[in-house]
Formats: C-alpha cells, sequence, structure tokens
C-alpha cells in the first residue's frame, strides 16, 4: 500500500494506491472518491460487543468499511470530516493511543480497541480512547495541522486534552491544573495532563471544543414566548 497527502495541513486528502486484492478499512464517511473496481464490505469488525465498545466509547462509527481493489489494482481518496491534518503512522508492534474521532483509515493488520484504562480516562475529554496495535499503515487525522513531539527517556510535556490526537501507549500519563486556582478557573485552560518520554506525541493546532464554543453563541436565539 501506498499512502500520499497532499493539501496539508489545512485541507488534506489522503490518496491510497492499492495492490491487487488489497484492503483497506476505513472510518464511515472518510471516502472522497475511489477507482472502478474498488469494492466496498461494511461489517461490524470484531464482532457485536467490540464495536458497539468502539461506538458508545471510542467515539467511531459502529459499523466499518472495508475497500478491496480488484486484480489490477486500484486508488481510493480519504477525508477526515473537519478541515485539517492527516498523519501516516508506520505501525511496527507498538501501542498507540489515538483520540476519540482522530481514527480515519488502516490496515486490516492494524488492531483497534476501545481502552477503559486509568491512562485513557486521564487523557481523554470522554472515558476512553482507541488503542491500536499491530503492524501496518494507520492514518490518523486532526482539525488544525498536527505538530508532533518527540519526548526523550524522562522529558515531560504539557497537553491541553483537547489538542491532543495521538500518544505512544507505553509512555506515563498525569493529569494535573495548568497552575494555581486562579489560573486554573479563568485561564481558559482548565486542566491538561502531562506526558514523561520516552515516546512521541501528536498534537493538533486547534480545539474542536473551541470551536463548538465559538460557535454556540452565534446560533439564533428561539423567540421569546413571554407575552
Amino acid at each position: 500500500m501506498d499512502i500520499e497527502v497532499i493539501h496539508r495541513p489545512s485541507y488534506s486528502l489522503a490518496i491510497a494506491k492499492l495492490t491487487p486484492n488489497e484492503r483497506i478499512r476505513a472510518e464511515a464517511g472518510a471516502m472522497v472518491s475511489m477507482s472502478g473496481g474498488v469494492q466496498i464490505e461494511t461489517k461490524a469488525e470484531g464482532g457485536l460487543l467490540k464495536s458497539l465498545g468502539r461506538s458508545v466509547l471510542g467515539g467511531e462509527s459502529f459499523f466499518q468499511n472495508f475497500f478491496v481493489a480488484p486484480a489490477t489494482g486500484g486508488e481510493i481518496t480519504l477525508a477526515p470530516e473537519l478541515p485539517g491534518d492527516i498523519i501516516v503512522i508506520e505501525m511496527s508492534g507498538e501501542k498507540l493511543m489515538v483520540q476519540s474521532g482522530s481514527y480515519m483509515a488502516s490496515e486490516s493488520t492494524v488492531e483497534l480497541s476501545t481502552k477503559l484504562s486509568v491512562k485513557a480516562l486521564m487523557s481523554a475529554e470522554g472515558v476512553a480512547m482507541l488503542e491500536a496495535t499491530g503492524t501496518g499503515t494507520l492514518l490518523v487525522s486532526s482539525y488544525g495541522a498536527i505538530y508532533e513531539k518527540t519526548l526523550t527517556a524522562g522529558e515531560k510535556y504539557v497537553v491541553d486534552t483537547s489538542h491532543l490526537v495521538a500518544f505512544d501507549g507505553s509512555m506515563s500519563v498525569q493529569p494535573k491544573p495548568i497552575g494555581g486556582l486562579k489560573s486554573t478557573l479563568f485561564s481558559g485552560e482548565g486542566f491538561v495532563i502531562e506526558l514523561t518520554g520516552p515516546g512521541k506525541i501528536y498534537i493538533q493546532t486547534r480545539s474542536p471544543q473551541a470551536l463548538i464554543n465559538w460557535i454556540i453563541p452565534q446560533l439564533p436565539k428561539p423567540p421569546s414566548t413571554n407575552r
């Protein structure tokens, strides 16, 4: 599988070149276009309970799409829902924690599961994260550009949870306030997490939650019922 990402970082599009009969798994709605002859299979990968966990806890679709190239090979293009970046990660047996909504596509050899772990609870805006393991290509998307930060052993780095896309599953995670009581309550930052290396962190330059907070006050208010 050969993947090229174009139009980075604001309106990224991944172009996946598939060899004969090769398969790629993609999140529902990620497909933009594909060449003739590519077949699509839609199924609840891993069974009912695993798919339900990814949907309810991990923020992903219950059903996932598998695109299969014909005997002559094929092409499929993929894009995230929000304007932003796509990064291609080559998995080689390590564990990667992926924030809810950031998973976009992968080879079928990459295993996805929902982790209700203390580390996931401390790192996520919700209650769980996706855990990606195995060997193969993984595509992760963001809102805004993706900033990669590699930490050395013992090095610490603080990230706002709404900007966290993914991180090495072996890293230590510790939630903490941004500063003193005044900073925590009035700085607009709230609680953050401190990650300790070695490992790599993927950070998005924009926050979906900040976008929601900006949009809501702009919505028209219903007319008053008071007379």
